[in-house]
């Protein structure tokens, strides 16, 4: 059994200096009360003086420390003088009590404690020492020991759990920045893309179409930007009241149609039951989804056909968008970051959702709550 202190214990060395305060307090009323002899003074200095070395030298063993201090604080009390000496064995007690590594060596180093005032009544003749006040002189100060060894065992873990805690919340932040650079970035500058390929593929047969394709294209890249702008924006500042910009909702999602048709992608957009009974929370999940999808299809479907489906009812919000006709393959150096992000927020929100590739094309299918907005803490969705 070896002894070193408890984390907190170390940090807070106020407290550990008070030990040996303690014990050379008691050494000296011990000295100054019932010494009769230069050998019970060398018995008082050889009690205390382990209490001193063990806190210079937090690896000292324990029960090292407990037969330094027993030994002089027992062989004192052969004479029946130096009674009050037998308090070195009740802070010894409290000592190993809170810096045990373990309850086991504890327990064992509490109990060699306790034997210190029977074999003090032992060496006597006669006896004249009251053992069991003496032993609960000791059991007392062991208790008070193990009562602080645990609060410092919880108060570890409790900083433990702060620090998981403020970890995980980093991660989750983490993640919602990048769906969020993704959401804007990626979808601005791929909507941008299929206008300028667009642009090209009619430049030198029909010029007015060329140019409304870059009109578009401008639009959208100037309204990416003002979104980016705004997002960044709303990162930097302190103000809560700075979240409070208008967010994207399912009202929007005809926008979005609008602009991946005039980018020459076949779209149809059905939508059937209350909108107005979508959270804010599920309307900006449902709008970035449906956002993903209509990018991957322009991206990997551009000649296909795709039907958007948003059907509200029975308490949840089903968005499904079906993709028919000849896909190309995903570049190999992508991370389906989109296909992540958008699991995220569905499971954020208790929602399900589902991606995969069909017999004809290319499938996703989103299930949430039309009430997760009240059961989600509002650092999983976004607010952007």
């Amino acid at each position: 059994m070896s002894g070193g202190s408890l984390p907190e214990w170390s940090q807070t060395e106020q407290v550990r200096a008070l030990i040996p305060t303690f014990a050379v307090a008691v050494a000296v009323v011990a000295a100054v009360a019932d010494v009769s002899s230069a050998g019970d003074l060398v018995l008082c200095a050889l009690a205390a003086a382990p209490f001193v070395l063990w806190t210079y030298r937090p690896g000292l063993p324990l029960l090292a420390l407990s037969l330094a201090v027993i030994v002089p604080a027992v062989a004192a009390q052969r004479s029946g003088q130096l009674e009050p000496l037998l308090f070195e064995v009740s802070l010894l007690a409290f000592v190993v009590a809170r810096a045990a590594p373990s309850t086991a060596a504890a327990v064992a180093l509490g109990l060699l404690a306790v034997l210190a005032p029977v074999a003090a009544s032992v060496i006597q003749d006669p006896s004249d020492i009251a053992v069991g006040i003496w032993i609960m002189g000791v059991v007392f100060p062991w208790l008070f020991g193990r009562a602080a060894a645990r609060q410092g065992e919880l108060v570890a873990q409790l900083q433990a759990t702060r620090r998981e805690l403020a970890q995980q919340a980093l991660l989750v932040e983490r993640r919602r920045i990048a769906r969020d650079v993704h959401d804007f970035v990626g979808h601005g500058l791929a909507a941008v893309m299929l206008q300028v390929t667009s642009a090209r593929h009619v430049l030198h047969r029909d010029s007015a179409a060329a140019e409304e394709a870059l009109r578009t294209a401008e639009e959208v890249g100037r309204r990416s930007m003002r979104e980016l702008r705004r997002t960044v924006a709303l990162l930097r500042s302190d103000d809560e009241a700075a979240a409070t910009a208008p967010l994207p909702s399912v009202s929007e999602i005809a926008a979005l149609v609008d602009d991946a048709r005039s980018g020459g992608l076949a779209v149809e957009l059905r939508m059937r039951g209350d909108e107005s009974a979508i959270a804010p929370a599920v309307g900006v999940a449902l709008y970035r989804i449906a956002q993903e999808a209509l990018a991957n299809a322009g991206r990997h479907a551009p000649r296909a056909r795709t039907v958007l489906a948003l059907e509200v009812g029975d308490g949840r919000a089903c968005l499904v968008a079906e993709t028919t006709g000849p896909t190309i393959a995903g570049e190999p150096e992508r991370g389906g970051y989109g296909l992540l992000g958008m699991r995220e927020r569905a499971a954020a929100l208790g929602g399900e959702l589902t991606a995969g590739p069909t017999s004809e094309g290319w499938l996703v299918s989103c299930t949430i709550p039309l009430d997760a907005e009240d059961r989600v803490p509002a650092a999983n969705w976004s607010t952007r």
